[in-house]
């Protein structure tokens, strides 16, 4: 009886166990099924819709009165009104409001123009304004012109000299209803950034001798906080004692791999001394930059290249150039800044111009001021021809031709506003050029920006 029973019971556990492996190969096949089988899933989608914003009223800053310095011999850093600048200016679909803003550092100044335009309804709304002023006194000479741009919270200054002769000015305009705090980052001079408020409604002006002192080939940072900061170089230059040429060059606004100038102009045959260079400035790595110098036909007329050392500014000098126009293109492998300089040479009487790279546009309104002999210089870095319509408010639109990898230029009216519509990318520049007058300055597009941007309730 004994075997008996332990017989049964072990059976009994065997079957037990049997039943148990069954049901344990089941749960796992159950499993395996239920992954490869798709889960039940319960979505939630938020709803939404999508929004295109309203553009902001438009918002352009002139440079202001043109500043000597020096005048006052016992208070050689007073600022006084050399010349107040003609302005031309216009808007789509409206004429711009015309303000002032505080220039509290200058002698005899009534203070600085800023133009607004006005959206109506949803349309973007587009203003230009460029301003001019010829200077002929016994310490100043030269044609000074620039477009009013508008403020920004970080501007390049690439340009600009301390030497012995140079008096520039660095202009900063705070359009706004509340004070910036603006740190000013000299490259090429001392390593340690300063800082300025700027209050609301006002430009100050600071000579850039007391922010960029021994720098060489100066490049200055500006970095705007609290609200948002125009940046102008006002440039004067004496050779002796005779006055040898003005300027005003806008900012560059962001570093860039590649940079492109539209009419830079050889007007006087370097002899002895360059008449044309570029400014370079890789400011975060060190790389090698290429320089192509193009004639009008698309043909290049010099190639180099030029190591940059991060942080250092550099001055390249553009040598055995013909008299004529070019564009110029520099490419590097990282983000850098530049500017080119053109000039009539060092002797009395002479003028030089600065220039900022010119960004690829298809369309944008410009205004020419007045001055000698405005020219538009249009490059077309494409393979295939580009039509380009110019147009002036009562006059009949021109249709201008730029050919594959070519430029051209063509005639302006001053004090006028043009709308320029390509039906491809070009680059384009202005520039007006006479004996003793050199000025020069690229065509960006005006249009205030209009997003699309969802909406969830």
């Amino acid at each position: 009886m004994p075997t008996s029973t332990r017989a049964i019971t072990v059976v009994a556990t065997s079957a037990r166990l049997v039943v148990g492996a069954v049901v344990a190969v089941g749960v796992v096949a159950g499993v395996a099924a239920a992954v490869v089988a798709p889960w039940p899933v319960i979505e939630h989608t938020a709803a939404s819709t999508q929004v295109t914003t309203v553009p902001g009223d438009p918002v352009l800053v002139c440079s202001g009165p043109f500043r000597a310095l020096g005048r006052d011999s016992r208070d050689a850093d007073q600022m006084q009104v050399a010349g107040e600048g003609r302005i031309t200016v216009d808007g789509e679909p409206t004429s711009p409001v015309e303000s002032t803003i505080a220039t509290p550092d200058l002698v005899g100044g009534d203070g600085a123009s800023v133009f607004t335009g006005s959206v109506e309804g949803r349309e973007s709304a587009e203003i230009a304004a460029s301003e001019s002023l010829t200077l002929a006194e016994d310490d100043l000479t030269g044609l000074a012109a620039a477009p009013c741009a508008p403020a920004t919270t970080q501007s390049w200054i690439i340009g600009g000299s301390v030497e012995t002769g140079a008096n520039d000015v660095l202009v900063l305009s705070n359009p706004g209803s509340v004070p910036a705090t603006v740190t000013i980052q000299v490259y090429g001079g001392s390593p340690n950034p300063t800082t300025q408020v700027i209050p609301a409604a006002t430009q100050i002006a600071l000579p850039f001798a007391s922010i960029a002192a021994n720098a060489t080939d100066p490049v200055v940072r500006i970095t705007a906080e609290g609200a948002r900061v125009r940046a102008v170089l006002q440039s004067a230059l004496t050779r002796t004692l005779d006055p040898a040429g003005a300027d005003l060059q806008g900012a560059a606004i962001e570093a860039s791999d590649t940079l492109r100038f539209a009419g830079v102009q050889v007007v006087a045959p370097a002899e002895g001394t360059a008449t044309n260079a570029v400014r370079l400035l890789a400011p975060d790595a060190d790389a090698e930059a290429r320089v192509v110098v193009r004639d009008q036909d698309g043909a290049d007329a010099a190639e180099f290249a030029v190591p940059l050392t991060a942080g250092t500014p550099i001055d390249v000098a553009l040598t055995d150039l013909e008299l004529g126009t070019y564009s110029v293109e520099v490419t590097a492998t990282t983000p850098m800044v530049g500017a080119t300089w053109q000039s009539e040479g060092a002797g009395a009487g002479a003028d030089f111009a600065w220039m900022t790279p010119a960004p690829a546009l298809t369309e944008a309104l410009f205004a020419v001021p007045a001055g000698p002999t405005p020219m538009l210089h249009l490059v077309n870095g494409a393979d295939e021809d580009v039509s380009v319509q110019l147009s002036a408010a009562g006059r009949s639109t021109r249709e201008v031709t730029v050919p594959a990898g070519a430029s051209v230029t063509a005639p302006l009216r001053s004090s006028t506003v043009y709308r320029l519509v390509a039906d491809d990318a070009v680059t384009a520049a202005v520039t007006m050029t006479q004996q003793g007058a050199l000025a020069g300055w690229p065509v960006v597009s005006g249009a205030t920006e209009q997003r699309e941007i969802t909406v969830y309730p």
